[in-house]
């Protein structure tokens, strides 16, 4: 569901402002246990983290901050070390960072991607420059100040998933035996309930270390970390921890309604394929503004032409054709090609006819980029250009900028994903109220109650316009479906891009959602 891509890295000191001297390694926190040698598996994992002191300008003024690159050891039910997961905090303030200060714990999706989308191109305190939508020259890349960073608002905890980045499971006894050597030890944590505990327990622990209980705090997922952020959500309020905030960016909430081949998921697909046709001016007589088309299309898209794929083969011929000639002028596929495919054009398929004529295909996670395949006859596009344009620079950059400039060295490569974790991944899920595990993660209700427990949870969904990978209108669906109290639903906001799943590759969307992100802060964090 999620890309995995990267890049390379210009000096740090000349484009983020000046690395001021003290950079440290932390001693690794030990507990009593490990002092006295009776755990062999606390020593061989010990925590250990590395300082270094940056400024970043924001509005016009400057922040001094520092940036913490370590790792963290979480424990299971039995205090027995499980996992070692690394991250990067951006902290403003004293004694890194201070008690009343929120702090936002970010983290991607995948499931089994690392937090370099988020953390090197969002709203971090540097991002990598790219050239969307067009695709991004090789190396050298450079890597700028963020002035929209969100430090001027939250400190900032970038988290890799375990088997990304330098996330690890432990090797763990079994039955009094040693661990097998051959055993994947990422792989217990590869799993939607799973996942949730591993990431819950890293904040909590995260919390405790840093002296941060009091702190306000938010959570930021992208993609398949939208439904983490909404089981984490309820997790921790289950254990004592309120959130004051929650940001969902292209969320997918609901696995069970986005089945291809289903008709709600055409029905769901249908307002982001009109974006983006509108975008490629493939739209007759296009409209100035894209946000009143797009809500004409979704009272067609819930409306006539729901039925009309309700009626499957009872559709009749006057019908179909009254259906396929409207479609047409919504989403600038042919009529023709619309019956022959009766009315239902999946995604694959729209990314290769949209642009036959001129041989190009569309990008799966912003709509806006545009590929060359070999055979411009297929049925499908042979790759996503919106995930091979900017793959480079990211994969690059995360490497680069981790040992150069925030001095965190490391016997083994970065992780930008989990390899096999997707296939193998456990999707089943116990939702609220239910002793039975689903096979597919809804996780609307998870969200519901955590906002009905703590009824000053703030939600924010941001969404881009050109993504099909988490289309716009199937999160508004979602979302309406929370059952939470009307007292409640002011609690829950919606914002839109002129970009696709990574929205901040959009610059002027950057600068608007951060102003987004600004004022719900404030908002959240009022009395």
């Amino acid at each position: 569901m999620r890309k995995y891509i990267l890049c390379s890295l210009l000096v740090f000191t000349v484009v983020a402002g000046p690395v001021l001297a003290a950079e440290h390694e932390e001693p690794a926190r030990a507990d009593a246990r490990s002092v006295a040698g009776k755990d062999k598996t606390d020593s061989a994992v010990a925590e250990k983290s590395v300082a270094t002191n940056h400024s970043v300008s924001i509005n016009g003024r400057s922040y001094a901050y520092k940036a913490t690159a370590g790792t963290l050891t979480i424990r299971d039910d039995k205090d027995v070390p499980d996992a070692s997961v690394f991250y990067v905090a951006y902290t403003v303030g004293e004694g890194g960072g201070s008690e009343k200060r929120p702090v936002t714990f970010f983290y991607n999706g995948g499931p089994g991607s690392a937090s370099l989308w988020l953390h090197m191109g969002s709203f971090g305190p540097v991002r990598v420059v790219t050239n969307g939508p067009e695709a991004t020259p090789p190396a050298p890349y450079q890597v700028v100040a963020n002035t929209d960073s969100l430090l001027d608002k939250s400190d900032l905890v970038f988290v890799d998933a375990i088997g990304t980045g330098y996330s690890k499971g432990l090797p763990k006894e079994k039955d009094g035996k040693p661990a097998d050597k051959d055993e994947n030890p990422n792989k217990r944590f590869w799993g939607t309930d799973q996942d949730i505990d591993a990431f819950g327990r890293f904040i909590v622990r995260y919390i405790t270390v840093n002296k941060r209980w009091n702190s306000p705090k938010f959570l930021f997922g992208e993609s398949y970390g939208t439904p983490r952020s909404a089981g984490l959500a309820r997790y921790l309020e289950n254990r004592g921890v309120a959130l004051n905030g929650v940001v969902l960016l292209s969320s997918i909430l609901n696995y069970g309604s986005r089945i291809p081949g289903l008709d709600y998921d055409y029905v769901n697909l249908l307002p982001t394929y009109a974006a983006i046709a509108w975008y490629h001016n493939k739209i007759p007589n296009k409209p100035a503004e894209l946000a009143p088309f797009v809500e004409e299309v979704r009272g067609f898209a819930r409306g006539e032409y729901s039925v009309a794929l309700a009626k499957g083969q009872d559709l009749g011929p006057a019908e179909r054709d009254a259906i396929a000639q409207k479609l047409s002028r919504y989403i600038g596929l042919s009529p023709q090609y619309l019956k022959d495919a009766n009315l239902r054009v999946s995604q694959p398929r729209f990314r290769k006819e949209l642009l036959r004529d001129q041989r190009r295909t569309l990008g799966r996670f912003d709509g806006r980029f545009e590929g060359i395949d070999a055979d411009a006859a297929g049925e499908s596009p042979e790759f996503d250009p919106s995930s091979t344009a900017i793959s480079g620079a990211f994969f690059s950059a995360i490497n680069d900028y981790l040992s150069r400039e925030l001095k965190y060295s490391s016997e083994v490569p970065y992780r930008m994903n989990a390899g096999a974790a997707i296939g193998e991944w456990d999707w089943r899920h116990t939702p609220p109220g239910s002793s039975r595990k689903l096979p597919l993660p809804a996780m609307v209700g998870d969200l519901s109650e955590a906002m009905r427990t703590n009824p000053h949870l703030k939600v924010l969904s941001a969404n881009g316009w050109y993504d099909l990978a988490t289309p716009f209108f199937a999160t508004e669906y979602d979302l309406a479906h929370l059952d939470i109290d009307p007292s409640l639903r002011r609690n829950l906001s919606f914002t839109y891009y002129p970009s696709g799943h990574m929205v901040y590759l959009n610059l002027d969307a950057l600068k608007q959602m951060k102003g987004d992100l600004a004022r719900f802060y404030d908002s959240a964090l009022s009395k």
